[in-house]
């Protein structure tokens, strides 16, 4: 397979690479997808993501997702509107969405997906995250991820490095807005029922009470306790730092 000409590798903050894992096991039964925005260094020939996006789906489906002109029109907007956060203004370069039950490999109508972005710039990458496969040994979740562009109608693999940063504020907030996402989604299902006989709207009402339920319990609680943990790990960090800071403090001042 021939070589793609202009990028070679691409670097996501793990901030991001956190949120993309957290939306991937939100839902077990639909494929989810979310934008991925950073900048480009094409000396280097590097795409560096820095900053996601989630989508409200407008389509739930097992086995596909895709992205609506107006969605990518908001994300363009957003990443534009993280110049405060970074300095300069972001582009959209990426996507992701989720295998679940199924394996990491793209499909074609993938590898066709992500030839259609690539006309908008060559930099733009595709991730797919392969979520709920039970290993038969460990009995364990594992998740498998691939990062691709699409070469001809054939996938290519393109390297992926993992960078650790800080929690930013505008990942916490897309963090912390998955479960009003969610819940928006299943609001906008039942409007769409709404024309239904009354025994049908009940059946659907009783449905949309059990998965917000579900939102709340595996989701909502999930990300509460995660964040918790970090705030946990932060304060403890607080401390060993200014017990460091009063030690060379006492060392300045024994000079």
């Amino acid at each position: 397979m021939g070589k793609l000409i202009g990028l070679d590798k691409v670097v996501m903050d793990a901030d991001v690479f956190a949120i993309c894992v957290q939306h991937a096991l939100s839902i077990e039964k639909q494929e989810i997808m979310g934008v991925l925005m950073g900048e480009v260094d094409e000396t280097e020939c590097t795409s560096r993501i820095k900053a996601v996006r989630i989508l409200n789906r407008s389509d739930k489906h097992a086995d596909r997702v895709e992205i609506s002109p107006n969605q990518l029109v908001l994300a363009v907007d957003t990443a534009e509107q993280l110049e405060d956060t970074f300095g300069k203004p972001l582009k959209v370069l990426g996507w992701y969405h989720s295998h679940p039950h199924i394996t990491v490999d793209p499909s074609g109508i993938d590898v066709n997906t992500q030839a259609g972005y690539q006309v908008m710039s060559i930099y733009f990458i595709g991730l797919i995250f392969s979520v709920f496969n039970i290993d038969s040994a460990t009995k364990k979740n594992k998740i498998h991820l691939t990062c691709f562009q699409a070469s001809g109608h054939l996938r290519k693999d393109v390297e992926l490095v993992i960078q650790s940063v800080p929690l930013r504020l505008h990942t916490l907030r897309e963090i912390a807005g998955l479960p009003d996402i969610l819940v928006r989604e299943e609001e906008e299902t039942c409007e769409s029922n709404a024309e239904q006989d009354e025994l049908a709207i009940l059946h659907n009402d009783t449905l949309k009470t059990i998965k917000l339920v579900q939102i709340v319990s595996n989701l909502t609680r999930r990300i509460s306790d995660d964040l918790e943990e970090r705030s946990t790990t932060v304060s403890q960090r607080i401390k060993i730092l200014e017990k460091m800071k009063r030690e060379l403090q006492n060392d300045l001042q024994s000079l």
